[in-house]
């Protein structure tokens, strides 16, 4: 099989028209398709950006033609988890609606709820569909995951999940319980592996927000130390010390397959990460180009098979 991996589109449906043309698609039947080749999304359709029911009708249309593949993302889960009620509290959700954290996931999420909040039939339906979405692809050929490629987090998890690596609703409860090892298990696999920084360490995000802790380069078997593994803007880089992370974090990849991913809010000009790991995301939900990786059966990826539409 031949794949385009498309990266985070994060509501701009402007930008998943003309990406999929580029790559040769036409829409025939109410659906863009390929003669060759099949689409797959890592997922992150929503949030964010001004036409959010648009991308996903684009992105369900290919999915039920079978012109594309899709994975769940971390936007998803969370927009499942806002949905869902917690049946352990009355008049609870398992993404808190209440005081400042409610305030914040209510922010976060208030692109996909200007849609679809006053369309009960219409939320449900498209929470249903996110249902539908793996954790993660292992195919034949290649992987496709949102955030990590963990195969420890992924085997203890597989027994519990629905055929086809689904989430139902007791395992969306159990990895909505902060400090459960579902939580954590998922988490990895949907936000990446974070690390606690040194004392007095700290960066503000890409929403504004001071983090104590950062994702790590988990793809890197070189990317040992605070310095090498923390995903932190450069001008915060040196502040960070030499010392070793925790050797939990510092999981590498050395799989005989390539492994596609997003999330990462990647900028400037698309390079893979390794020979085998290479992230389709580059900030399209804020003003970057939606990206996607034309991948073709070889065995080492190759920065000169991204392709792109423009920024804005």
């Amino acid at each position: 099989m031949n794949f385009d991996i498309i990266g985070d589109i994060h509501g701009q449906a402007d930008k998943l028209r003309v990406l999929p043309q580029r790559l040769g698609y036409v829409e025939r039947h109410g659906a863009m398709r390929h003669p060759e080749r099949t689409a797959i999304f890592v997922g992150d359709f929503i949030d964010r950006g001004p036409h959010q029911m648009d991308t996903l009708r684009i992105v369900r249309a290919m999915t039920d033609a079978g012109s594309a593949l899709a994975v769940m993302g971390n936007h998803e889960f969370n927009a499942i988890a806002w949905f869902m009620r917690d049946p352990a509290q009355d008049e609870a959700y398992l993404r808190t609606r209440h005081g400042a954290l409610g305030a914040r996931n209510r922010h976060q999420h208030a692109a996909f709820l200007a849609e679809v909040e006053d369309t009960p039939h219409v939320h449900a339906d498209v929470i249903d569909w996110f249902m539908t979405l793996p954790l993660w692809l292992d195919l034949p050929e290649c992987r496709v995951v949102h955030a990590c490629w963990h195969p420890d987090f992924m085997a203890e998890l597989e027994p519990q999940l629905k055929p086809g690596r689904l989430l139902d609703e007791t395992m969306m409860v159990k990895a909505s319980r902060r400090g459960s090892k579902e939580y954590r298990q998922v988490e990895t696999v949907l936000k990446g592996i974070e690390v606690k920084l040194p004392p007095g360490c700290g960066f503000k995000d890409k929403s504004g927000i001071t983090r104590h802790e950062a994702r790590t380069r988990w793809w890197d078997p070189h990317a040992v130390t605070y310095r090498d593994a923390a995903l932190v803007p450069p001008e915060d880089k040196a502040q960070l010390p030499d010392a070793d992370i925790p050797p939990t974090a510092a999981i590498g990849y050395a799989g005989d397959k390539p492994v596609f991913i997003g999330h990462y809010w990647m900028t400037g000009r698309p390079e893979v990460l390794s020979s085998k790991v290479a992230c389709v995301d580059y900030s399209a939900g804020k003003g970057g180009p939606l990206v996607a990786y034309r991948w073709s059966g070889e065995d080492a990826l190759s920065s000169a098979n991204f392709v792109l539409t423009g920024e804005g």
